[in-house]
């Protein structure tokens, strides 16, 4: 599979680029917000790709940084989102107002995409808004306690998570009932 692409631009389109590595041209497919930052025809590009094979086609599409081809990746994990939609959902801004649009519950965020109507993107928010959180925990150092990194995927920060386990009984030793005993002190 082909994960990363380094060369020069040799042709620039709206929706595409193709790129010189070694004598090869490769077409890759780019947000419109990822075009706006390409260099211009002979410049250098360095993507990070993701590879997309199907019956009848092989195509790539690139992105500047390891986490926007990590969300486009889990955008193409959720049911009835293909490649052309991850790609016009990574265009609408920066991968961070993306998520915090997401994590708010904002589905006003996909209006103009084709084939996203106000269901589909409920959809989209509801699987989204847990792997974002999954994501975003796992990047963040571990703590030696399991419960506590249980309470920092779900959304609590890692002090309010320590808060959470200290009105917690110490006798208690089973993690699940740990989480539990905390999210209720937490008010969940």
């Amino acid at each position: 599979m082909i994960s990363y692409l380094s060369g020069k631009i040799i042709l620039k389109k709206e929706k595409f680029i193709i790129a010189e590595v070694a004598g090869i041209g490769y077409k890759v497919f780019v947000s419109r917000q990822s075009s706006l930052k390409l260099p211009e025809i002979g410049g250098d590009v360095k993507l990070f790709c993701f590879q997309n094979v199907k019956e009848d086609a092989l195509d790539l599409y690139g992105f500047f940084t390891y986490d926007e081809l990590e969300f486009f990746e889990t955008l193409m994990d959720i049911r009835g989102v293909g490649p052309k939609s991850a790609l016009d959902i990574a265009a609408l801004g920066s991968l961070e107002k993306i998520k915090d649009r997401i994590l708010k519950q904002d589905e006003k965020i996909f209006s103009g995409i084709p084939g996203i109507g106000a269901k589909k993107a409920m959809t989209i928010i509801l699987e989204l808004t847990g792997k974002i959180k999954l994501l975003d925990g796992l990047k963040h150092k571990a703590s030696a306690d399991p419960a506590q990194d249980a309470l920092t995927r779900l959304g609590f920060s890692a002090q309010q998570a320590k808060e959470g386990l200290k009105s917690v009984d110490p006798k208690v030793k089973d993690m699940e009932e740990r989480i539990k005993l905390a999210l209720k002190s937490l008010g969940k």
